[in-house]
């Protein structure tokens, strides 16, 4: 897509706030027609913007009340070993997200597990049949800024 104009950046910024509002309601917000407003939506998700939409939900809620930060230090860099590990990493369900960082760590996975012994579990499946140099954990105490809505208007 070759640039996002203002109303494109308030149906952006409106999915961001509610993904379940309904077509009429973002056309209202936003100053469209409905039929204007698919045509739209259509696009961005055509250019790759839009990516789909889900709920949230509270992990605590659901007894998933620990949250680490895996950091992990590797001697491995070839393109088919990062590969490989992250196939391997994607099959842990725990992992909620990885990131390839640079500086003193290679790589940073979000895991959201059932308490220590629950990341004991996710360590031991993270670990095993890879050679990795160093795997440390962060464990998050508090949660205070979660999935925030990106600046659109920035």
């Amino acid at each position: 897509m070759d640039s996002i104009d203002n109303i494109d950046r308030r149906i952006l910024h409106a999915l961001q706030q509610n993904a379940a509002l309904s077509q009429r309601d973002i056309a209202d917000k936003v100053g469209l027609s409905q039929n204007a407003l698919w045509r739209r939506l259509k696009r961005l998700e055509e250019s790759g913007i839009l990516q789909g939409a889900r709920m949230r939900l509270d992990a605590s809620k659901l007894g998933l009340d620990l949250t680490v930060f895996v950091m992990i230090r590797t001697r491995k860099h070839s393109v088919e070993w990062a590969e490989a590990f992250r196939n391997h990493v994607a099959r842990v369900p725990e992992v909620v997200e990885m990131h390839r960082i640079g500086g003193e760590w290679d790589y940073m996975l979000k895991v959201v597990t059932k308490g220590m012994s629950g990341y004991d579990g996710v360590y031991r499946r993270l670990t095993k049949d890879y050679e990795l140099d160093v795997v440390t954990g962060l464990f998050s105490m508090e949660t205070m800024l979660d999935d925030r809505p990106l600046d659109v208007f920035g």
